[in-house]
């Protein structure tokens, strides 16, 4: 059973309904120990005294604010003095449209439960009011010796908690240095960026991510642990050169195209303008693969080698279309395995 993080009592107007706060995500990152190099020996972090270096039990720690000649000590019952009932009041100030809430502000999100299921009645009513009318509830609480300001959301009669950023917190855009000034940028690129991000666009669907990274560091462990090596990973892209900019997005935009409309796309391109480099080189490198292909005499061959032209990248959004299973967690090499077999099924069953 999930354990309760925080239990208290949400207040708007003259309501009060108590609840409980349970953590809504799970880290699915591998851990590791520590241990001193060429030993199995594990290195722990110890609390240590800098004067005397010895060890200095958890009790015997209090807290001290540095105010530049001297420590001001601070126990912790009287960090809980100073608010009292805060800790326990989870008060809503107001209630605002749930966009007004910009994405910067959002740091953590928990799940809000009613405390036993005589409450379930009003939690369910302020679920479903706060969701028809699209408002968030903005309140304050203290917990573990801090404030947090949240914003309260409603989705399918749950109720999530998110803490937030104080105003204070999030940085001026406009006082970081290394972020670009308000640049006139040209039409022609501005359509062309506008064309490949139209042909990029797709569902949101979170259930086909997966953290393929957690995944190779397993593989890693397991294969340092029988004595196997493991392939690199592909380098990175490249930086597009600005002068070529526009070159690269001509190019993206046709590989991005779905493949019922890549030959119309590229007889109008070559209708309207002659090739650029990068389609040239796509040309020969195509042109390769097909005579690989006729002298070995393999239709499914034919395919495979048709994917192999293609970026990881491409490789996934076709997946995504043809909805191969698996995909989120697949490698380049499986991705074009998985959508040869499954042209080669579907060429089966329409015969």
């Amino acid at each position: 059973m999930a354990r309760a993080v925080w239990g208290g009592v949400l207040s708007f107007g003259l309501v009060s309904l108590p609840m409980q706060l349970f953590t809504a995500t799970d880290s699915h990152t591998i851990h590791f120990h520590q241990l001193e190099r060429g030993t199995s020996d594990r290195v722990r972090n110890q609390r240590v005294n800098e004067r005397t270096g010895e060890e200095v039990p958890l009790a015997a720690v209090v807290k001290g604010y540095d105010v530049g000649d001297e420590y001001v000590l601070v126990e912790p019952e009287e960090l809980e003095d100073i608010a009292p009932g805060r800790s326990k009041v989870l008060e809503v100030v107001g209630f605002v449209a749930l966009d007004d809430v910009l994405p910067i502000f959002f740091d953590k999100t928990y799940y809000l439960g009613p405390r036993g299921k005589d409450y379930a009645r009003t939690y369910a009513l302020l679920a479903q009011a706060m969701e028809r009318q699209e408002k968030a509830a903005i309140a304050t609480f203290v917990m573990r010796n801090r404030e947090y300001l949240v914003a309260v959301k409603a989705d399918g009669g749950i109720l999530t908690l998110h803490t937030l950023h104080w105003a204070d917190e999030i940085r001026d855009p406009r006082k970081i240095d290394i972020l670009p000034d308000q640049i006139e940028v040209d039409k022609r690129e501005m359509e062309m960026a506008e064309q490949l991000i139209d042909a990029l666009t797709m569902e949101w669907k979170p259930e086909e991510f997966h953290d393929t990274y957690q995944d190779e560091v397993a593989k890693l462990v397991e294969s340092k642990r029988s004595g196997k090596t493991m392939e690199k990973a592909e380098p990175p892209a490249e930086s597009t050169n600005v002068v070529d900019l526009m070159e690269a997005l001509r190019a993206s935009v046709d590989r991005a195209k779905k493949p019922e409309d890549h030959e119309a796309g590229k007889k109008s391109a070559g209708a309207g303008s002659a090739p650029t480099e990068i389609q040239e080189g796509a040309q020969r490198r195509r042109s390769k693969k097909r005579a690989k292909v006729t002298r070995q005499g393999s239709h499914s061959l034919s395919e495979s080698a048709d994917l192999d032209l293609l970026t990881k990248a491409e490789l996934y959004r076709r997946a995504a279309e043809e909805d191969v299973p698996g995909r989120s967690s697949m490698s380049r090499d499986e991705l074009v395995k998985s959508l040869s077999a499954n042209r080669h099924r579907r060429r089966k069953s329409s015969a």
